[in-house]
């Protein structure tokens, strides 16, 4: 199967040749992330890794951690977003990739009201994808195996 086309937000292509490495999230944190509205992905290690990733949207929904964080707080979710969000808990389909990131720092620290730590990779110039592509996840960083799509 051919690889979606890397761009940004512009729709220009990336001029690299190379398949990216994919990180599994779960959602609804992957798709947060991948729609611009998440910019730090929390984690219990550090990485030394800088650059364009694939989000993949892990095959479980963080109902635990959703329901221990205040999303409703002004100014971190709009009602479009928040929306979304309840409709991912409900329907959305896991295990696929779902868009794209670029990985620019890992901190200890931040000022993103994202960051909960221990470390949080610094995301930037995220793209969602308008259609996901089922694909099984790993845990780091992982080359995906992208399933053929249905005819």
């Amino acid at each position: 199967m051919a690889l979606p086309t890397r761009g940004c937000d512009s729709g220009r292509p990336v001029s690299r040749g190379d398949r990216l490495k994919a990180l599994s999230i779960r959602q609804p944190w992957a798709w947060l992330i991948a729609a611009g509205c998440k910019d730090i992905e929390n984690r219990g290690w550090r990485t030394r890794f800088r650059g364009r990733i694939y989000v993949h949207a892990g095959r479980r929904f963080d109902h635990r951690s959703l329901a221990s964080r205040p999303l409703r707080r002004p100014g971190l979710l709009d009602e479009q977003a928040m929306s979304v969000v309840s409709h991912l808990a409900r329907s959305w389909r896991m295990s696929a990739i779902i868009g794209e990131v670029d990985i620019v720092d890992c901190v200890d620290h931040s000022d993103s009201p994202w960051f909960t730590g221990p470390h949080g990779f610094v995301l930037a110039n995220p793209v969602l994808y308008e259609t996901p592509i089922r694909c099984m996840g790993k845990r780091s960083f992982f080359q995906p195996q992208m399933e053929e799509a249905q005819a």
